[in-house]
């Protein structure tokens, strides 16, 4: 996956939500626009705000910084429109980053994470992932269900973008 993101501290939730479908997203709460637009700019990242002064800035309008605006306080709806705008498609990446750090998750054995998961979690899963920087464990749960179903729901909800697996087809 080739497009990475900085997000900025007034849409932080988007972050996570990027994050789950797989993409490289860097998100700061402290950090002045100026720095913002400078990582971007260094690392050829599209920098995700709800700040109209940054989309203003001449290296935005001009192209070379690509900005997505999103006036929306809702992060599910946030994410929609960044999905639309840039034509995001998330299959068979989603899950892949930590949504907390933001490294790729390593796949891990039972055994290596034992002692790491609720005894319920351990005697119901087969496969875990682990991040290697915080050490979070996450496992296809319920929790990892709901997540996916509301990605699927916004796939299906985000005109021009082709209907995720499983939806229905007219």
């Amino acid at each position: 996956m080739e497009i990475s993101f900085v997000v900025d501290c007034n849409a932080g939730k988007l972050a996570r939500w990027l994050r789950m479908m797989g993409y490289d997203t860097l998100f700061f709460r402290d950090i002045d626009d100026g720095q913002l637009v400078e990582l971007a700019l260094r690392e050829g990242r599209v920098l995700v705000t709800r700040d109209t002064q940054i989309a203003r800035r001449r290296v935005a309008v001009s192209g070379r910084l690509r900005v997505v605006l999103t006036r929306d306080d809702d992060p599910k709806r946030q994410l929609r429109h960044v999905m639309e705008e840039l034509n995001l498609d998330w299959r068979g990446t989603e899950f892949t980053r930590c949504l907390e750090c933001n490294r790729p998750l390593l796949p891990r054995g039972r055994e290596e994470v034992k002692d790491l998961v609720p005894p319920y979690v351990f005697r119901t899963q087969a496969q875990y992932v682990q991040c290697p920087s915080c050490g979070r464990v996450y496992w296809q749960g319920t929790h990892w269900q709901r997540m996916k179903q509301a990605l699927e729901e916004m796939r299906a909800g985000a005109p021009g973008l082709p209907p995720g697996p499983g939806a229905a087809r007219g």
